[in-house]
């Protein structure tokens, strides 16, 4: 487990910077509330971004990114109004980003999927 806990705080660390490197602020990492997470709450301009990150070290139960499926996008929305309703900042829109990384032989592919659905 340690591991796996291990892989997936590298994946999120990987993907803070990359989000950094495109030129997005990040506002907080690992928000909890009692109905679940958000791995990574970015500014991009007048857009709040709510990213999902995933890490996976293999394709033997799919892709990184197949694993975000439409139940986890609507339980980021609901949790993206949540943490908006306990901020006194606006937004002028909110989007919900996947952040895959794969990683094989050591190296890291990451994708970026903006407004994913």
């Amino acid at each position: 487990m340690a591991a796996k806990n291990d892989l997936g705080s590298h994946g999120e660390q990987l993907a803070a910077d990359y989000l950094r490197a495109e030129g997005m602020t990040i506002i907080e990492r690992n928000w909890r509330c009692r109905h679940g997470e958000i791995d990574i709450l970015a500014e991009d301009g007048s857009t709040l971004v709510v990213v999902e990150v995933k890490t996976r070290s293999s394709a033997s139960h799919g892709t990184a990114l197949e694993s975000v499926r439409p139940a986890k996008l609507a339980r980021l929305r609901a949790l993206a109004a949540k943490w908006l309703s306990a901020q006194s900042r606006t937004y002028a829109t909110v989007r919900i980003d996947v952040i895959a990384l794969e990683r094989f032989a050591g190296d890291y592919s990451l994708r970026h999927v903006r407004g994913a659905s």
